[in-house]
Parts: structure tokens; C-alpha cells; sequence
């Protein structure tokens, strides 16, 4: 009896020896698994932040019409080159995502607002009244239709960069405004 005693303390060590080795396996892949996976967390937090400063930055330039008069320094309040915006997400000061309009917003079409279009209780289209220019045929724009006013549409592209990481975005968007047919033949070719 004591001869079988000794062989199975031998495969016990060599069964637990093979089991630590297993477990070890696997503590490590859950390691290397939760570490890629904080990575893409972290590069899509990234990717978010950056999307958001390219937004605020859009938003921030078609709430003023100086994209309109100005499409060079279309953004309001610039930081270090027109048409460029610095946004500090982590509240500490300093700039995180650094957005540059590029290139300059700028008149994709213009259409001519037809007088019969105008709703004249709505105080927007009372501007657009075709009754302040006065010809010698009458009321200007009365032979053709249109009004003082054109629809435009814009196209503005923002490109959002990281300064602390090596990632860019870049968003682009379209926006419609109605503005003087003076300010459109000025600012739209």
C-alpha cells in the first residue's frame, strides 16, 4: 500500500501544477481582454468629445449671420486664427479639441423668395416686401415675382483635432438661410 500512496502524491502536484498553469491562462486573457476594452471605450469617449466641439463650434457660427457677411472670420469668438475654436472639456483651461473651419462656410445656391410666397402676418416676411423699391413700372420685382429676399443654403465644414491625442473629425453641414437678395448677390457667386 504504501508504494500506490507515493505514486498518487506524485500526479496530485503535477494535476495542481497544471491547474495554476490554467488559471494563470486565463487571468492574464481577462487582463489583455479588459485592457483592449478600455482602449476602445477610451478612443470612442475620444471620438464623442471630439464630434461635440465640432458641433458646438457649427452652431456656434449659424447663430450670428457674421458667417454671412464674413465667411473668412465666420467664428464669433476665434482663438489664435479666424475661423477657429478651441474647446476645453475637462474644465481645467486648457484646450482639449482645437476645431478650424476649413475651408470657409460658403453660398451653395441661391433661390429667389417669389412674392406670392410671402406670408405678411408673419413679421420675418414683412422685410421681404417688395414695396420699399419703387420703379417706374411700379412695385419692383412685380414683372418677375420675386421679392427682396433669397433662400440660400450653406455649406460648412468643421475639422475638430485632439491636442493631447493623435485624432481628428471632421463634420460637415448644411443650412438654409433666408437673407437680403442684396447680402446674396454680395456673398453667393
Amino acid at each position: 500500500m504504501s508504494r500506490s500512496m507515493r505514486r498518487q502524491r506524485g500526479t496530485t502536484l503535477v494535476i495542481a501544477l497544471i491547474m495554476l498553469v490554467l488559471l494563470t491562462l486565463f487571468a492574464v486573457s481577462s487582463l489583455n481582454t479588459s485592457r483592449t476594452n478600455l482602449k476602445v471605450v477610451g478612443n470612442m469617449q475620444q471620438r464623442n468629445e471630439a464630434l461635440n466641439a465640432a458641433q458646438q463650434t457649427i452652431e456656434a457660427v449659424i447663430s450670428t449671420p457674421q458667417f454671412i457677411a464674413n465667411p473668412a472670420n465666420a467664428v464669433p469668438t476665434p482663438c489664435g486664427a479666424a475661423n477657429t475654436m478651441c474647446t476645453d472639456v475637462t474644465g481645467d483651461g486648457v484646450a482639449d479639441f482645437t476645431t478650424t473651419l476649413t475651408p470657409q462656410p460658403g453660398c451653395v445656391s441661391v433661390v429667389p423668395v417669389k412674392n406670392a410666397n410671402l406670408n405678411f402676418s408673419n413679421p420675418d416676411d414683412l422685410g421681404c416686401a417688395a414695396g420699399a423699391a419703387q420703379g417706374s413700372t411700379g412695385v419692383a420685382g412685380a414683372l418677375t415675382g420675386d421679392s427682396l429676399c433669397s433662400q440660400t443654403v450653406w455649406d460648412i465644414k468643421a475639422q475638430t483635432v485632439s491636442t493631447t491625442q493623435n485624432s481628428t473629425v471632421t463634420v460637415t453641414q448644411g443650412v438654409g438661410v433666408r437673407i437680403s437678395s442684396d447680402d446674396a448677390s454680395a456673398s453667393c457667386p
